[in-house]
């Protein structure tokens, strides 16, 4: 049964109503997903476009940003041809395909993130040596591993789950995340442990950093004058805001694949949707609104009248 399984189609069953909705729920997803890719890439096009914003901060962002899009391409055209389908269905190495990518991009935020505050603390706290630390192939390097680090680790589980045995076909969701582990017939031991090796180097060890190097910034403003206080706020709160929300978002998924059997399909829905609707329309919004450069360059960009 399980080389049948391995080779067939999965059913996504997670789903409410489609047949009923179908154009409602097609027209509310494309609408999001239009707006993330826009809200997203122009933000993207305005620090690339000026060269004002071509330090290494801006450049993270960027690439923050640009992950979001990523991150939210892994779901959603997949999700808007279920909703005009008569059958919501995956086959397996397409599912374990969009688990890779959804995983390899989700978790980059994190790196991304410790990269940025790595970089607000040099620069608050070591601003002479910023010009030398911060070099161009500094942030080459922190860019490579946030987006090499979690591609190699999220391939472990995918080869491994490749070949584990299945019992069922139906899968309790509306895309492939990690409650594809529910359609084992048993949870390999070696991907639960992998599991919380992944877990430990991609988000809590670099949250953990991220808590340390805020703190240390924290202490040095605040023996400091009120004008560094001020800089050190307008650029830390908004990697801060991004990074608790995403944190919640994350101990949302980690929970799904433990608790969905135990869940109304309704609400299990909407915590599906929450995870991948939030944060790509967050992220632009908090950089747009909080970074002083950027915004301007918005206004710019969106009210030449006024401005001029």
């Amino acid at each position: 049964m399980d080389d049948e399984l391995n080779g067939t189609i999965i059913t996504l069953g997670g789903h409410v109503e489609v047949n009923k909705y179908r154009y409602v729920y097609f027209f509310i997803i494309f609408k999001i997903y239009l707006l993330i890719i826009c809200c997203n890439l122009t933000i993207v096009y305005l620090i690339g476009k000026h060269k004002n914003l071509h330090e290494p901060m801006y450049v993270f962002i960027a690439a923050l940003l640009l992950n979001c899009v990523l991150y939210s391409t892994s779901v959603y055209p997949k999700l808007l041809i279920d909703f005009l389908s008569e059958k919501q269905v995956i086959s397996y190495s397409a599912c374990l395909f969009q688990f890779y990518i959804y995983y390899t991009f989700g978790t980059s935020e994190f790196l991304l993130l410790s990269a940025m505050a790595y970089d607000r603390y040099v620069s608050i706290c070591k601003p002479l040596q910023y010009p030398t630390i911060m070099t161009k192939t500094t942030v080459s390097i922190f860019l490579f591993v946030a987006w090499l680090l979690p591609a190699s680790h999220a391939l472990v589980p995918v080869i491994l789950s490749a070949k584990t045995k299945l019992c069922t076909s139906t899968l309790k969701a509306i895309f492939c995340n990690n409650a594809i582990y529910r359609l084992q017939c048993v949870t390999s031991r070696i991907i639960t442990i992998f599991g919380v090796v992944a877990l430990l180097d991609l988000a809590i060890l670099p949250m953990l950093f991220i808590v340390f190097t805020y703190t240390k910034i924290f202490i040095i403003t605040y023996r400091s004058c009120k004008e560094v206080r001020k800089k050190a706020a307008e650029t830390c709160l908004p990697h801060l805001m991004v990074l608790i929300s995403f944190s919640i978002l994350s101990a949302y998924d980690i929970s799904i694949a433990r608790v969905e059997s135990n869940l109304p399909t309704f609400l299990r829905l909407l915590m599906m949707l929450q995870i991948v609707l939030y944060q790509p329309l967050f992220n632009p919004l908090i950089y747009g609104l909080k970074m002083k450069e950027i915004s301007k360059h918005l206004k710019m960009l969106f009210l030449p009248a006024k401005i001029i």
